[in-house]
């Protein structure tokens, strides 16, 4: 019955927005942030808003930031209003915000007034292909709702018409993002991404002040795994993840020197109980920034997920524990990358072998120079500013 009541409720606000949208006038000095469909205060969005708030040609600006659960979650957001995501509200500022600032694909029902101007700044650079450049057979179904192949790009479609700006790293992003998006290279602003300016820009007591917040010891090395999400493992509320490593055996070979941050993917669900590891296993909610994860870790644990591009500009060591390398390459995505030879790190599918590599400290430096030459030349920390200078200036 509640579920009928919220879904009914849905439906009128939609039609109530979708009625009036027009006659609510925009307002050049309100901007509207939405990262990960609501899910927090982070990412682009946040790195585009904390440099916009600390310029004084921006003091009189509204600053709107739509969370979810913001209550619940205690999210305080200085200099900001934070509304709750799919409210009333919400969709009154859609409509009153002159600028759209987001990370992500928009619902199919947002619409957009000719003087409004849509930034979407996306949230990584892509190794796994994506939207028109994803090869399945034909009748194959996409993300839990069981969309089709068409369907699914009707929206993407529907959302890049809208865009005025979108943001790339680097100059192969900008390929794939004309050919994954089907976006013409005018409205493609190369300029790096500003959620990566902390990680040229922070200080040795940026990484006491995080690791303190987090309870993290300061006399070990710190490993950060961050594993991504499977297509094909999924329940009603979201993607699941099983995990396929041994806390024990880590503990037992790493515990003298090292801890480990477990940061899974945000669309990841499911619980992790990690009691038994405390004290060496520090599991970090899914929906939290990862950059500051990234300033306090020694080493990054990765697989598919896209992390791996801003983790290299940090020069630290990344390995990539494949241990299902087969299924994800053939069966559920293809890559952009040839993950043998582009990647920052060695493929490894036994987890033995990546104990191993990290007691012995070895790692190719050289392939990491290379990599970020070729997929992080524009990270400089002053990405916020470039982005800033070309949407609002």
């Amino acid at each position: 019955m509640i579920r009928f009541v919220k879904n009914f409720l849905g439906k009128a606000i939609k039609i109530c927005y979708r009625l009036v949208y027009r006659f609510v006038p925009s307002n050049s000095k309100t901007v509207l942030f939405i990262a990960f469909h609501g899910r927090g205060y982070s990412d682009n969005p946040k790195a585009i808003y904390e440099y916009m708030k600390s310029q004084p040609e921006f003091q009189d600006y509204h600053f709107i930031w739509a969370i979810k659960n913001h209550r619940k979650k205690n999210i305080k957001i200085s200099g900001a209003q934070i509304i709750e995501y799919f409210s009333i509200p919400y969709f009154y500022y859609l409509a009153r915000s002159h600028y759209w600032v987001v990370n992500c694909k928009l619902p199919g029902y947002v619409l957009k007034k000719p003087n409004q101007v849509y930034l979407q700044t996306w949230h990584g650079t892509p190794l796994k292909k994506l939207a028109y450049d994803i090869e399945v057979p034909k009748g194959t179904t996409f993300y839990r709702s069981g969309m089709s192949e068409e369907s699914m790009h009707e929206t993407y479609a529907q959302d890049v018409k809208k865009y005025n700006y979108m943001i790339s790293p680097s100059r192969f992003t900008t390929e794939v993002f004309q050919s994954a998006f089907r976006i013409n290279k005018e409205r493609l602003i190369e300029t790096g991404y500003p959620r990566n300016d902390i990680l040229s820009l922070y200080s040795q007591e940026d990484i006491i002040k995080i690791k303190k917040e987090l309870d993290i010891p300061l006399d070990k090395k710190v490993i950060l795994y961050a594993p991504t999400w499977r297509d094909n493992s999924f329940v009603a509320k979201g993607y699941t993840f099983k995990l396929e490593v041994n806390f024990d055996q880590w503990k037992k070979i790493l515990g003298n020197d090292y801890v480990v941050i477990f940061k899974p993917h945000y669309l990841i669900v499911n619980d992790f109980d990690m009691s038994k590891y405390k004290g060496f296993v520090y599991p970090i909610e899914p929906s939290q920034d990862i950059s500051s994860l990234y300033l306090i870790s020694d080493i990054l644990i990765t697989d598919y997920s896209s992390v791996f591009f801003d983790y290299a500009i940090l020069k630290r060591p990344i390995y990539f524990y494949m241990y299902d390398i087969e299924q994800y390459r053939d069966q559920l995505r293809g890559f952009y990358l040839d993950i043998y030879h582009d990647l920052p790190g060695e493929i490894l599918d036994n987890e033995d072998d990546l104990l191993t590599k990290i007691v012995e400290q070895d790692y190719d430096y050289h392939k990491l120079e290379s990599f970020n030459q070729r997929f992080n030349n524009h990270e400089d920390g002053y990405a916020s500013k470039r982005v800033v200078d070309i949407v609002f200036k």
